[in-house]
This record gives C-alpha cells, sequence and structure tokens, in this order.
C-alpha cells in the first residue's frame, strides 16, 4: 500500500497537512507557570522540522491542578506569551495544540496553594500528601475551569485542545476504580465514574464551539491488576464519541501506580534522583534513590506498544483516532496509518531530532535514532526535556547530565 504519512487528515474543523503529530510530553519549559522563549524555540524547531501539529503540555486549567514547578497554568495574563508561542509555530508551518488537564492527586502543594483534591480522599505517595475529595460544588467548578482553559487556548491562537484523561490524572482518577472508591452518584459503575469527564467534556464542548477542534487523550487500559481494562476503556470512548470528541489519542498507563507503562523501557533511577533539587527535594531524592526500582518498575519496550490493544478501539468507533507509544520508524507509523488509525503521535524521536520528520520525508532516515534510554524522561521534572545527545543546555548542566549518566551506567 502507498504511504499515507504524508497526506492530510482533518480533525473537526481543521486540516493539518500530514499524519504526524508532536504528542503532548511534557516540556518542564514554563518558569512561573508561563510560556518561556525556550518553549516557543522548541516547538518551533518543531513546526519547521515537519510535524504536521505540536502539541504544547501539560497546561493545568486551574492552579488547583498544578504539580510541577515548570508547569503551564492556564490564565488570562499568559494568553499574550501564548498568542506569539502560536504565531510562531503557525509561521513554522505547523497546527499548534494545547493540552489541558488537571493533575488531581498528584497536584503538589508546594505548586498549587493548597491540599491536592482527587476523585476520592486518602494518601498519595506521588506527592507524598493526604488528598481531599471533592465535593460536587467543587467538581462543578473544576469542570467550568476546563472550558474556560478552552476559551483561553481560542484566543491565543491553538488550532486544537487536547484534554487529558488518562494516565492517572483528575479525569482518569474518576474513571478509574483503584482511584475512584466514591460512594455517591460519581462512584461505583462505570456509568458514575463517567459523570465527572461528562461534566469537564460538556463545558469543553461548550467552550470549543466550532472554530476549535477538540482532542482527548484516554487510556486503552491502566496497565495493572485492579485498574481499568479495554472493555471498560472502550466504553468511555464510545461516550467521548457520542458528545462530539473530534479525535481520541490511545494511550494507556498510571503515572501513580505503573509510570513505565505510558512509555515502557527503564527509568534511570540514579539520574532521576540526581537531577532532584536537594534542598527542596531531600525526602523525595533520597526515597528514590532506595525504592526508585521497587516503586517505578521496568516495562518491556517494542515498537507500537499500545497498537494491538489500539485496534480494539478502532473496530468499535468510526471517530478519527490517533495512536501514540513507540511509533519511532516509516514501517510502524504505516503499519499503523494502513490499519485506520487516522494520525500517530510521538515524543521521543522529536526529543532526539526536531528534524526527524522532515528527515523521513526525505529519505534521509526510516527510523529514529532515539535508544529509549528515557533519560529525557528522568530529567523533565526538575530541569527541562532534552536528549543527551543533542544537548543545549549551558555547560553547567552538560555536565551534570554527563555525570548522572556515567552514574546510571555503573
Amino acid at each position: 500500500m502507498s504511504s499515507l504519512i504524508f497526506t492530510p487528515g482533518k480533525i473537526g474543523p481543521i486540516e493539518i497537512k500530514n499524519r504526524i503529530i508532536r504528542a503532548s510530553a511534557y516540556e518542564g519549559m514554563c518558569e512561573n507557570h508561563e510560556p518561556s522563549e525556550q518553549l516557543k524555540e522548541y516547538h518551533t524547531a518543531l513546526a519547521r522540522g515537519g510535524v504536521g501539529m505540536t502539541s504544547v503540555a501539560y497546561a493545568s486549567v486551574c492552579k488547583s491542578g498544578l504539580s510541577f514547578h515548570r508547569q503551564l497554568w492556564m490564565r488570562e495574563e499568559i494568553v499574550p506569551g501564548l498568542k506569539e508561542l502560536t504565531d510562531s509555530i503557525h509561521e513554522g508551518g505547523a497546527k499548534a495544540c494545547i493540552q489541558l488537564g488537571h493533575c488531581g492527586n498528584m497536584s503538589h502543594r508546594r505548586y498549587c496553594g493548597q491540599r491536592p483534591v482527587g476523585a476520592s480522599g486518602g494518601f498519595n505517595l506521588y506527592s507524598p500528601t493526604f488528598v481531599h475529595g471533592l465535593r460536587k460544588d467543587e467538581m462543578i467548578q473544576i469542570a467550568k475551569d476546563y472550558g474556560n482553559a478552552v476559551r483561553l487556548a481560542k484566543e491565543s491562537g491553538f488550532d486544537a485542545v487536547e484534554i487529558h484523561a488518562g494516565h492517572g490524572y483528575l479525569i482518569s482518577q474518576f474513571l478509574s476504580p483503584y482511584t475512584n472508591h466514591r460512594k455517591d452518584e460519581f462512584g461505583g459503575s462505570l456509568e458514575n465514574r463517567m459523570k465527572f469527564m461528562e461534566m469537564a467534556m460538556t463545558e469543553v464542548m461548550k467552550n470549543a464551539g466550532n472554530d476549535i477542534a477538540v482532542m482527548v487523550k484516554i487510556n486503552t487500559r491502566d496497565g495493572f491488576k485492579g485498574g481499568m481494562e479495554v472493555d471498560e476503556c472502550i466504553e468511555v470512548a464510545k461516550k467521548l464519541e457520542e458528545m462530539g470528541v473530534h479525535c481520541l489519542v490511545l494511550s494507556g498507563g498510571f503515572v501513580s501506580r505503573a509510570p513505565m507503562y505510558v512509555m515502557r523501557g527503564a527509568m534511570p533511577i540514579r539520574s532521576l534522583a540526581g537531577y532532584m533539587p536537594w534542598k527542596q527535594l531531600w525526602w523525595l531524592r533520597i526515597g528514590v534513590s532506595l525504592f526508585g526500582k521497587l516503586l517505578i518498575k521496568d516495562q518491556p519496550y517494542k515498537e507500537a506498544f499500545f497498537y494491538e490493544d489500539a485496534l480494539k478501539f478502532r473496530k468499535a468507533l468510526k471517530m478519527p483516532l490517533a495512536l501514540v507509544g513507540g511509533l519511532h520508524s516509516r514501517e510502524t507509523i504505516d503499519m499503523a496509518l494502513n490499519s485506520g488509525f487516522e494520525f500517530v503521535e510521538m515524543a521521543r524521536p522529536l526529543v532526539h531530532d526536531t528534524e526527524f520528520v522532515n528527515k523521513l520525508r526525505d529519505g534521509i532516515v526510516n527510523e529514529s535514532g532515539c535508544r529509549h534510554a528515557n533519560y529525557c524522561v528522568a530529567r523533565i521534572y526538575n530541569i527541562d526535556m532534552q536528549c543527551h545527545e543533542h544537548c543545549k543546555v549551558a555547560p553547567r548542566l552538560q555536565k551534570e547530565l554527563d555525570r548522572n549518566m556515567k552514574r546510571n551506567e555503573k
């Protein structure tokens, strides 16, 4: 079959020049929770590098959803900076998307300014902190915050939004029986567990109107015993299709329970701990060093690692679908597109080389040079997203990166 990679594709009201989207992987480039010159330069480089659309991650819809010190927070005062970002992406030849979400029980008090909230109360080892189970009035307000964030995205010139409903963040916490222990109308059956998602998506679709494409990232499964499995996740997908969502991004995993199921491979634990600032996170640094291998278990890497599960969604749905996860070669991208997925998303190949898509188009390469070592993942939550083979940071940080890599390899 002829390749579909460099043919245009539609998502709701927009058309993308090709079928490759930069996945909404957290960049760690937003000091003071606002867009930076570094963020603009990175996404502009991706646009010039050939992607059809690049997705900015992971913008919190309100302050209570913040978990990271360099995470975007959607509010009126950052609209001018976001507009500069989208203008630059458009000049580079790509569409611009922004991922919107709420970290829920993985929010951090240091940044969100309050006791973290979630589908249910309890204690979360991720922060670590006690968590407040949301009241219905609080849920209504956060649902409105999702809608307001879409409004701000439109004002900022984004062509699409991606609502994060997977990976164990707030919407996913309501959906999963692992984190939803409520006894009221929002807990128990899957129908009840979907109600908060429906509240939030109603606000999203209302504010999106006909002007912006709406995508939703969902799990194909949570990736551990006691979490959501494929059959329930398909029911979630059907509900989103019914609500008029334009495209689903099919992923999987639970950051607080099965983090490597999201991206596969091994986490370089020593480097992860080494990047943590000693003064602020000494307790977490010690904990990760001692118990990281127990808490962050390796998952075997293979190409297109969500593909088999995603095929079940393709059979059950009519709407456009984007496949993410291990799509690092022309062969696997073609396989996905020829199997009926309208788009593919990737992150690590584009961390390794922002020109990867152009090189793929021109026949210079047929696969990414990324070795899936996950050093970029180890550093993003405390520095920013960079590949150790194409590092553009200051010499001091380059020395630190080299030192941590050598330490991990011992």
